[in-house]
């Protein structure tokens, strides 16, 4: 059977960009839904029950994101790599990924139930310990639901991937909701451990039943497993800094303060500010196969592209997105949160540009993972988590929550320089000088334009849609977006 066959098995050849819009389209949904999970339980639990949830919710996701990926991420890459020309080691290295998969992430989840009273008493209250516990079950779930996420990225098979992402979407919705309605801060906690039950039941059936046939099953291809510990244990350690880098506020919030209100408080401004890290996740989907295909194969040429693209489109859309979350900070956490959690505004409005920032870097990050160089995002990623640590620590001892969010910023900032001038010096001058001025100058005038447009519930939408439009007006006037891009989007959204 020649590889062209193996080949039919991916969709039809798609940009990178292309790519990166369907997969943020799921990726909207996901996070969409989880805004919507966010709203719901921050009005029915209050802030001092909800900041307990996230405290719970986010460490033990946080494990799973961090420790659990590791593995699945090496097995994508090495996967695309040669899908279509050595179709016959697919099985084989993703047999051997799901076994050490197994046994990390068996080991992790009984550590993590034993710790809980550990952790319960770092965090100074005990009660959080049955919490803990009951959370360990999404260590497992959350695991084995990701695998076969990340083995779709790996055979490029990125609508299905889009697809079972949405299907989560709706599960946690109903799951989490449902049950945090009957069972309260309990129930909340156990829904995350069920919905990604029903992805994981529904991937294996397509998997089982239509994708294994593509592939061989006997075939003298080898491949060693220990590839795959070798990629996975920087990427690993970069995934447990870089969560550490963003997360270790909320902690340090809750350790030092002691404040159950004001760990809510803050995280609900976590929660938005964080939203263009969310939307642009879909982009480390892409680019880590992308640039191993091309890297692996030495299309330095190709890889430059890549980069030019994606760093350039994903510059456009956040520069509108951190500016509208800066000036409607305030309907934008009544409209999540309601007017309980007016205090997180002014943390919210710093976030939003450091957020914008580790964006950045965490997408750097993910194209240098790709070329294989998994050791510097890792490094740095470790040294941004000190700083972090240490500036957090001082700045919420004078300045409280506010403090914290003003810390992580500063951090984003210094960080991101960090590996822009890695990326640079590896990948080339990707960076077009002249389109960064153009679409900063847009951005400017879409902030002082804002001042006529003042925050206000509801309509703060409508306000939003027409900067945008005044944004794009002067990105067209500049030449900056023009009829091909035009042409381009909207080929993609009328594809079927």
């Amino acid at each position: 059977m020649t590889n062209k066959k193996f080949a039919k098995i991916g969709e039809k050849k798609q940009s990178v960009v292309s790519s990166i819009l369907w997969l943020a389209i799921a990726e909207i949904f996901f996070n969409f839904s989880g805004y919507i999970i966010h709203a719901f339980l921050g009005r029915m639990l209050g802030p001092a029950d909800y900041g307990r949830y996230g405290l719970v919710v986010t460490l033990t996701t946080m494990i799973i994101m961090l420790i659990g990926n590791g593995i699945p991420t090496a097995m994508s890459k090495y996967i695309s790599g040669f899908f279509e020309s050595q179709p016959g080691l697919v099985l084989n290295v993703k047999r051997k990924a799901a076994i050490l998969q197994f046994i990390l992430i068996g080991s992790i989840t009984i550590i993590f139930f034993l710790l809980a009273p550990v952790l319960s008493f770092v965090l100074r209250d005990p009660t959080l310990t049955p919490l803990f516990r009951i959370s360990s079950l999404i260590i497992p779930t959350f695991a084995a639901a990701s695998f076969y996420l990340y083995y779709y990225i790996g055979i490029h098979r990125f609508s299905l991937q889009s697809t079972l992402k949405i299907v989560r979407s709706f599960a946690r919705i109903i799951f989490v909701v449902g049950l945090a309605y009957f069972f309260g801060l309990k129930g909340s906690i156990s829904g995350y451990f069920l919905a990604p039950i029903t992805v994981f039941l529904t991937a294996y059936l397509i998997d089982k039943f239509f994708i294994n046939r593509h592939f061989p099953k006997d075939n003298n291809d080898f491949f060693d497993w220990k590839k795959l510990v070798n990629y996975a244990w920087p990427v690993t350690l970069f995934m447990i800094f870089y969560e550490l880098l963003i997360s270790l506020d909320l902690y340090l919030v809750k350790g030092i303060l002691t404040n159950d209100h004001l760990t809510g408080i803050y995280n609900a401004s976590l929660t938005v500010g964080r939203i263009p890290y969310y939307l642009f996740y879909a982009l480390t989907l892409v680019m880590l196969p992308s640039i191993s295909r091309t890297t692996s194969q030495n299309k330095h040429e190709e890889t430059k592209k890549i980069m030019t693209e994606t760093f350039r489109l994903m510059f456009m859309i956040l520069v509108p997105i951190i500016i509208l979350m800066v000036v409607y900070a305030s309907p934008l956490i009544r409209f999540f949160f309601g007017s309980h959690y007016a205090d997180s505004v002014f943390p919210m409005q710093i976030l939003a540009p450091g957020v914008g920032f580790l964006t950045i870097f965490y997408i750097l990050s993910f194209a240098l993972n790709g070329a294989g160089k998994v050791k510097i995002p890792m490094y740095i990623a470790l040294f941004g988590m000190i700083l972090n640590a240490g500036l957090n620590y001082v700045m919420i001892l004078k300045f409280g929550i506010s403090g914290s969010a003003t810390a992580t910023s500063i951090v984003s900032i210094i960080i991101t320089a960090i590996i822009l001038l890695y990326a640079l010096k590896y990948f080339g001058r990707f960076i077009q000088i002249k389109s960064i001025a153009k679409i900063l100058l847009a951005g400017i005038t879409m902030f002082l334009a804002s001042k006529f447009f003042p925050p206000q519930e509801w309509i703060f939408i409508l306000w939003g849609a027409i900067l945008c439009a005044i944004y794009l007006l002067i990105l067209v006037i500049l030449k900056e977006f023009t009829m091909n891009d035009f042409n381009f989007f909207k080929k993609i959204i009328l594809k079927k």
